[in-house]
């Protein structure tokens, strides 16, 4: 049996942490600058040296879209415990900001108001968010208005649930 050929690789000594080789699988970031001023940062990021590749590991302040990626990436680890399907696909969350200083401002909803986790989810998915590498503030509020129904929940939650 004949060897199928692989895509290109990209040699892993490129990546400076997991959490790149996420944002480069993901598509938000690129594992060199497209210009550099600088003609020693193309092959330092070369010769594997990660010590190099610092001030590019982490998602910078500018780049908003790749920090929200993150985020909503955090957000589908974040369970109701009563319902199989993460916060995100629920449609719980109904906006994320993110500042370019790096905050983080969650405006969420619950299934209704006497939802017995909403003590402990809110400061959960604050948690969560604030622990991941740029964000430099998260802060989540809970909203009621308008009010959560099953339209908001993503056409796989209804799948998952048994909707369809």
């Amino acid at each position: 049996m004949k060897a199928r050929p692989h895509a290109k690789r990209t040699s892993h000594s490129r990546y400076h942490s997991v959490l790149e080789v996420m944002q480069v699988q993901l598509g938000t970031k690129k594992l060199m600058p497209e210009a550099s001023t600088a003609p020693s940062t193309a092959a330092s990021a070369d010769s594997g040296n990660a010590a190099d590749l610092t001030a590019t590991a982490q998602p910078t302040a500018s780049d908003a879209d790749s920090l929200k990626n993150l985020v909503i990436a955090k957000l589908r680890t974040c369970y109701d415990p009563e319902i199989p399907v993460n916060i995100w696909e629920l449609g719980l969350i109904y906006s994320i900001d993110v500042g370019q200083d790096g905050s983080v401002h969650i405006k969420m909803t619950l299934t209704s108001p006497a939802c017995p986790v909403a003590g402990s989810l809110p400061p959960e998915v604050q948690d969560k968010v604030a622990k991941i590498p740029g964000v430099s503030s998260a802060k989540v509020e809970v909203v009621w208005d308008p009010p959560w129904s099953m339209d908001r929940m993503s056409e796989a939650a209804k799948l998952q649930l048994g909707f369809y």
